[in-house]
C-alpha cells in the first residue's frame, strides 16, 4: 500500500524569497521526501510583520485578511519562519473581528513552523532517512521561537543526522540584534548585538552556523563580512536537504 499524501501549502515569506531561495527549495524537497504534496499559492505576500511591529494596524488588518484568503482552503501551512508562523498564529485573531476572527483562529490551527511541522506532526525518522552531513557546527536558535513555544525541535533533528557535530553556542538565547525593523531605526545598538552574537560564534571555533531564520542570517552574515569572518551560514532545512542527497553541497551565505 502507497503512503498517504498530505497537501501543503508553503508560506515562503519576504526574505526567504528576496535572498535565500535555495531554503525554499530545500524545505519543498524535505516536505516532498517525508510525504508531503506541496503546493504554493502565487497570490501570497508579506505577512504583515513590518506594519503590526511599528503599529500601522489598519495596514497590518487588509494584509491579514489577504493573506487568509489566500490560505483558506490549504489543508495544513507550512513557513520556514518561526517569526511569520507567530504573526499567523499570535497576531492576526486579536487584530480581527466576527468571522473574519474565525478564519484567523482557523488558519492559526493549521499553520506550523517547518522544524516543528517535522517533529511534531510528520514525527519524521532522519536516521532511518540515511541522513548524513560531515562536519563541525554550532546552531543560532532565533528568538521567535519561543512565540510559538518550540523548544528542542531542531535539536532533535540535527542530533539524528550522521557525522554532523553539534558545538553548543553560549548564551542562545539572547538575539542577535535583528529584530525586523529594530535593525533600522536602531541600528547602532542592533550592530552591537549582532557582533556580540558573532564573538559567541567565533568562541566555538566552528565554520558553519545552522539557522531557521532568514532575518537572523541575513544579519549575522553581514556582521561577519564587515568583520571579516570566515564563517558559512546555512539554513537547517538546506543542511536536511543536503543531508538526505535531495540538494549538492552549497556553499552557504
Amino acid at each position: 500500500m502507497r503512503p498517504q499524501v498530505r497537501p501543503v501549502s508553503l508560506f515562503l515569506t519576504c526574505l526567504a524569497d528576496g535572498f535565500f531561495p535555495r531554503t525554499a527549495i530545500a524545505t519543498v524537497k524535505v516536505l516532498e521526501r517525508f510525504g508531503c504534496e506541496v503546493g504554493f499559492p502565487r497570490d501570497q505576500t508579506c505577512c504583515g510583520q513590518p506594519q503590526y511591529n511599528n503599529g500601522f494596524v489598519a495596514e497590518t488588518r487588509s494584509i491579514a485578511k489577504h493573506m487568509i484568503e489566500c490560505f483558506e482552503e490549504a489543508a495544513t501551512v507550512v513557513t520556514p519562519s518561526a517569526s511569520c508562523a507567530a504573526l499567523f498564529r499570535e497576531a492576526y485573531p486579536g487584530l480581527l473581528d466576527g468571522t473574519w476572527r474565525d478564519r484567523a483562529e482557523a488558519l492559526a490551527a493549521k499553520t506550523f513552523e517547518f522544524t516543528e511541522f517535522l517533529v511534531h506532526q510528520l514525527r519524521v525518522d532522519l536516521r532511518s532517512a540515511g541522513a548524513r552531513w560531515p562536519g563541525r557546527a554550532t546552531f543560532h536558535w532565533s528568538c521567535h521561537n519561543r512565540a510559538l513555544g518550540l523548544t528542542d525541535e531542531s535539536a532533535r533533528l540535527l542530533e539524528q543526522i550522521e557525522g554532523l557535530e553539534i558545538v553548543e553556542l553560549a548564551d542562545r538565547d539572547e538575539c542577535c540584534g535583528f529584530g525586523g525593523t529594530f535593525a533600522v531605526k536602531f541600528a547602532p545598538t542592533s550592530g552591537a548585538m549582532g557582533r556580540a552574537k558573532l564573538d559567541r560564534i567565533r568562541a566555538t571555533g566552528a565554520p558553519v552556523v545552522i539557522g531557521t531564520e532568514s532575518g537572523c542570517a541575513l544579519h549575522l552574515s553581514g556582521c561577519a563580512h564587515r568583520e571579516r569572518t570566515e564563517v558559512r551560514f546555512v539554513s537547517l532545512a538546506e543542511v536536511l536537504a543536503e543531508s538526505l542527497g535531495l540538494l549538492p553541497p552549497g556553499e552557504g551565505r
